[in-house]
């Protein structure tokens, strides 16, 4: 019998287990696969549902950071201004 590597787990579920969920809370479904065809395509919908919200909730915070953005732009701008009108003012 060949001697185990040091370092290296004896078992490839263990590894891939610690590799996904190195705090070693339990994972629904890696414990028991399923065979069942139904089964696993209801998990694929559910998780191409929750993809599909976190990619819609990605484009509001990316248009939230694009409206901020042009806020402050909008409030430097007019700082600015504000700043060089008094400037003009208080020259004679």
């Amino acid at each position: 019998m060949a001697e185990a590597v040091p370092g290296l787990p004896k078992d490839l579920f263990e590894w891939m287990q610690k590799m996904w969920n190195p705090m070693s809370f339990p994972i629904p479904g890696m414990l028991t696969p399923t065979a069942n065809v139904d089964e696993i395509q209801n998990k694929i919908r559910e998780l191409k549902s929750v993809e599909n919200w976190l990619t819609m909730n990605v484009g509001f915070v990316q248009m939230t950071i694009k409206t901020l953005e042009m806020q402050k732009a909008a409030l430097e701008s007019l700082g600015a201004a504000a700043a060089s009108a008094a400037g003009k003012d208080a020259k004679p």
